[in-house]
C-alpha cells in the first residue's frame, strides 16, 4: 500500500505542467463543438464535443468541481473521490497537522473511511448548466447611454434572467458572469457540496517537492496532488457534516490510466483559472510591470524570508506557518516570473506596436474614428491616475495583511464602537461572546517573534516605498513617536498588548466596558489598523472605484473594437474563475539557445536534486529506498518511472 501510494505520484497521477503546447486559448465548454472541436480532433482527441459538455447526458463537466476558494478538483472513483493538487489541500492538511501527527511532513493516508478527516469551511462545486444570456441582459442597452444607464438596465435585465432560472426549481446557486469585458453574457447554475473529507496526501517532500524555487517553472518533479472524498445526504444531494452522510455518487468520473504518455499524445485541461489579462492595453502591462509588482515584490519576500527563517528553526512554527507562507509564496513567484516574461518577451513592445496598428486601422475610417479613436488617448490619461491609487491601496493592504496583530485589533472594532455608541448591554454581550469563540483558531497557528520581526519590516518597507503624501497620519505619528526605530517598538508593545497572545485577548474582551477604550485607544496596533482603513476609505477607495468603473467602460469598448479590428479572428475570453478547456499536445521545448527540455521528468531527477540539508529536496527515505533497490513494481515506463510531464 505504501510502495502504491509513493508511487501514485510517478504514474497514475502525472501532473501537467504548464509548458504545453496548444492553440492558444481558455475555451468555454458549450463552445466547443462551435469553435474547437475539429481542431481537437485533429491533435488526437478521440472524443465528442459532448462527452465535454453536455446537460443532455453524464460527461467531463460533471466530474470537475472548484475546490474550495479557486482550484480545480476532478473526480476518480465512483464513491466521491477526488483528486486535487497538494498546495490546493495544503490549508487543510496544515490545519490537521500538530507536532504529535505532523502530516504536513509525514503525509497523511486514511486506511478506511472512518479515518477520512472533515474540513470545516471546505466546500466544491459542480457546474450544471450554463447558458448564453446576452442577448436578455443587452435587451435595451445601446451605445448612447451613460455608464449609470446602462449598468442600471443592465442589473434589472440580469435580475430578471435570475428570477426566470431560479423559478425552474432546481435549487441550484445562480451566477451570471460578464465575459469579453462586458459584450457578453453567460449565466451558470452549480450546485456546492460542503462535507469533503481529506483522503489522504503525500509528504511535503513529495506534494510540495522544490518547494516555491521549482514553483512555476520546468523541468518539475513535483508529487502535486491530495485526496479528498465529497460526502452527501442519503439521497446523493449537498448536505453539512454528518456522520450520516455517505459518500457521494457522481454522475461520471475519470478513469485513472498507467499508460503514461508520449511525445504528441493529445492533452487538454479542463478546469477553473482565475484570472488574466489578454485584451488590456500597453499601459496596463506597464502599471503591473513597473509600479506594483516589484513593490510587491520586495515586500512579500521580507516576510517569506522571516518566516523561512523561522520555520527552518522551530517545528512548530513550521506547522503554524507552511499554509500561511505557501499562500504568500505562489503569488509572489509568479509575480516574479510574470515581471521576468514581460521583460524577455518585451510584451509592452508588442503591444504599442498592436496599439499603432489599431490606431491605423481605426483612422482609415470616419465612423471607426469618431466610435473609437479617443479609447487609447483615454487609457493614457486613466492610467497616470490609476497606477498610483492602485499601488496605494494593494501595498497598504499588504502592509496591514503583513503584521497580523493589526489584522486581529480589527476584529474588536465593532465592539468597540458599539460600547462608545451606548449600545443596548444585550448586543454588546452578544458580540463580546462572539468574540471569545475566536482566540484559539487565531492563535494557533500564530508566532508572537515572527509577527513582530514581520512588522518591523512592512513598517519600515512602508515608509521606504509610501511616498509621504500618501502615507497614513497614524503611521507618521507612530514613526514621530518610536523616531523611527520599529524593531525597539516592537520589542515593547508586543509583550504587553492584548492582540499579541491568546489569554490576553480572552482576558481584554471579558472584561470589555467603556474603561477598556482608553486602553484600546493606546494600542499601536489597533491605532495603526483603524487609521490604515479610515485612511483608504478616505482618500482612495472612493477614487479607485470610480477610476475602475471608467477603465470597465473603456475595457468594453476597447474590447468591442479589437473583435472588430480582427474580424477573422476567433478570440477566448479572459479567465474569470469559470469553467474553461485548454488543449495541445505533449511536446518538449527549447528554453533557451541549445537547451532542450524533453517532455517529461523522471524518478532519477529527484533523486539527483535530494539534499537532506534542504527541507525542500528531502527525499523521504521510503523512496531512496525504493529508488536503491529499483521496486518500482508496475509503474514504469521504458524503464524508468515518469513524475510530471
Amino acid at each position: 500500500m505504501k510502495r502504491r501510494i509513493l508511487f501514485l505520484i510517478a504514474a497514475a497521477l502525472l501532473v501537467v505542467s504548464s509548458f504545453l503546447r496548444a492553440d492558444e486559448g481558455m475555451w468555454i465548454p458549450l463552445l466547443i463543438e462551435k469553435y474547437n472541436i475539429k481542431i481537437m480532433q485533429e491533435k488526437g482527441f478521440r472524443l465528442t464535443a459532448e462527452d465535454i459538455y453536455s446537460v443532455n447526458r453524464a460527461c467531463m463537466k460533471d466530474a470537475i468541481v472548484i475546490f474550495g476558494g479557486g482550484c480545480t478538483g476532478e473526480l476518480i472513483s465512483p464513491e466521491g473521490l477526488l483528486i486535487t493538487n497538494h498546495h490546493c489541500g495544503y490549508g487543510m492538511i496544515q490545519r490537521h497537522s500538530t507536532l504529535e501527527n505532523d502530516y504536513l511532513t509525514n503525509g497523511f493516508w486514511a486506511m478506511d473511511r472512518s479515518q477520512e478527516l472533515p474540513n470545516q469551511g471546505l466546500s466544491v462545486t459542480f457546474l450544471r448548466r450554463m447558458e448564453d444570456v446576452t442577448a436578455d441582459v443587452l435587451k435595451g442597452v445601446s451605445d448612447e447611454m451613460t455608464p449609470d444607464e446602462r449598468d442600471k438596465i443592465i442589473s434589472q435585465n440580469m435580475a430578471a434572467v435570475r428570477k426566470r432560472a431560479e423559478a425552474e426549481g432546481t435549487g441550484y446557486t445562480i451566477q451570471i458572469r460578464p465575459f469579453f469585458m462586458g459584450n457578453q453574457y453567460f449565466l451558470f447554475m452549480n450546485e456546492t457540496f460542503n462535507d469533503v473529507r481529506l483522503v489522504g496526501a503525500p509528504p511535503s517532500s513529495i506534494g510540495k517537492f522544490g518547494g516555491e524555487t521549482d514553483n512555476w517553472v520546468w523541468p518539475r518533479h513535483t508529487g502535486d496532488f491530495s485526496l479528498f472524498r465529497i460526502y452527501a445526504d442519503k439521497n446523493n444531494k449537498p448536505a453539512e457534516y454528518s456522520k450520516d452522510n455517505v459518500p457521494y455518487k457522481p454522475v461520471y468520473h475519470f478513469p485513472v490510466s498507467l499508460k503514461g504518455v508520449k511525445e504528441g499524445d493529445f492533452t487538454m485541461v479542463f478546469g477553473y483559472p482565475g484570472s488574466t489579462s489578454q485584451y488590456v492595453p500597453s499601459f496596463h502591462i506597464d502599471m503591473v510591470k513597473n509600479y506594483i509588482n516589484p513593490k510587491m515584490i520586495e515586500i512579500r519576500t521580507s516576510k517569506i524570508d522571516i518566516m523561512e527563517k523561522a520555520m527552518a528553526a522551530d517545528r512548530l512554527v513550521r506547522i503554524q506557518y507552511s499554509s500561511k507562507k505557501s499562500g504568500l509564496a505562489n503569488s509572489w513567484k509568479r509575480w516574479i516570473g510574470e515581471n521576468q516574461g514581460l521583460e524577455r518577451l518585451d510584451v509592452i513592445a508588442r503591444k504599442q506596436a498592436y496599439e499603432d496598428r489599431f490606431t491605423k486601422w481605426v483612422n482609415e475610417d470616419g465612423s471607426r474614428a469618431a466610435k473609437y479613436g479617443n479609447i487609447l488617448p483615454a487609457y493614457k490619461k486613466l492610467y497616470e491616475q490609476l497606477r498610483v491609487y492602485q499601488f496605494v491601496n494593494s501595498y497598504t493592504s499588504e502592509v496591514v495583511k503583513g503584521a497580523e496583530a493589526i489584522g486581529i485589533s480589527r476584529r474588536i472594532n465593532t465592539l468597540s464602537e458599539m460600547v462608545r455608541g451606548n449600545s443596548e448591554e444585550r448586543l454588546i454581550n452578544e458580540m463580546r461572546n462572539n468574540l471569545l469563540k475566536v482566540p484559539a483558531s487565531i492563535f494557533r497557528d500564530y508566532n508572537m517573534k515572527v509577527d513582530m520581526d514581520v512588522f518591523v519590516a512592512v513598517m519600515e518597507l512602508y515608509g521606504k516605498n509610501m511616498p509621504p503624501e500618501w502615507q497614513a497620519p497614524g503611521y507618521k505619528k507612530v514613526y514621530d513617536m518610536c523616531k523611527g526605530d520599529f524593531k525597539a517598538l516592537a520589542a515593547r508593545i508586543y509583550p504587553a498588548s492584548p492582540f499579541t497572545d491568546e489569554a490576553r485577548f480572552t482576558a481584554f474582551i471579558r472584561s470589555f466596558g467603556k474603561n477598556s477604550l482608553k486602553t484600546l485607544d493606546r494600542d499601536v496596533f489597533f491605532m495603526l489598523g483603524k487609521d490604515f482603513n479610515d485612511f483608504i476609505t478616505n482618500n482612495v477607495r472612493e477614487k479607485l472605484s470610480s477610476l475602475n468603473t471608467e477603465l470597465q467602460q473603456l475595457n468594453r469598448i476597447y474590447m468591442k473594437a479589437q473583435m472588430e479590428f480582427e474580424k477573422e479572428k476567433v478570440f477566448y475570453p479572459d479567465a474569470n474563475s469559470t469553467l474553461r478547456v485548454a488543449y495541445g499536445q505533449v511536446k518538449g521545448y527549447f528554453s533557451k539557445d541549445a537547451v532542450y527540455f524533453t517532455h517529461y521528468t523522471t524518478l532519477k531527477g529527484i533523486m539527483e536534486k535530494d539534499n537532506p540539508e534542504i527541507y525542500d529536496y528531502d527525499v523521504p527515505q521510503k523512496l531512496r529506498d525504493l529508488y536503491r533497490t529499483k521496486d518500482f513494481g508496475r509503474y514504469t515506463q521504458d524503464g524508468e518511472v515518469p513524475v510530471c510531464f
